[in-house]
C-alpha cells in the first residue's frame, strides 16, 4: 500500500475528529498509560486551530497512533476523505460506523483525559 505524504502537513488534516464511545475509551487507556513526562509535552503543544489534540507537532505525527480513531486510519484512503497531496489514493468506498458520541478538540479537550 502507497503511504500518504503526511511530513511536513503539521496536522493541518488532523481535525475536527469524530469518535465513537469505544474509541473515546481506547484512547483514555492509552492516555493513562503514557508517561507523565510525555502526556505533558504532548499536551502543551500549541497547534493550528481544530487540529486535533493528539497531533504531535514536535514529531510532526500522531502522537495516539495505536489508539487513533477509524477516521484517522481511513484518511486519505477513502473517497471523501482525500489527502490534497495524493487524492488518487482515495479509492475505497466507507463502512458503516457507529453513532459519534463527540469530537475531540471540541467536545472533548484534555480536560477529559
Amino acid at each position: 500500500m502507497e503511504h500518504l505524504p503526511c511530513q511536513g502537513c503539521k496536522g493541518l488534516c488532523c481535525g475536527p475528529v469524530a469518535i465513537t464511545e469505544q474509541e473515546l475509551k481506547k484512547i483514555k487507556k492509552k492516555i493513562k498509560a503514557m508517561p507523565r513526562k510525555t502526556r505533558e509535552q504532548l499536551e502543551n503543544q500549541l497547534r493550528f486551530h481544530g487540529t486535533c489534540i493528539f497531533y504531535d507537532m514536535e514529531k510532526d505525527r500522531c502522537g495516539i497512533y495505536s489508539a487513533r480513531p477509524k477516521p484517522c486510519s481511513m484518511f486519505g484512503y477513502y473517497k471523501g476523505m482525500a489527502c490534497f497531496r495524493k487524492p488518487e489514493l482515495a479509492t475505497k468506498q466507507h463502512g458503516h460506523r457507529e453513532e459519534p458520541v463527540g469530537i475531540l478538540s471540541i467536545d472533548y479537550t484534555w480536560k477529559d483525559f
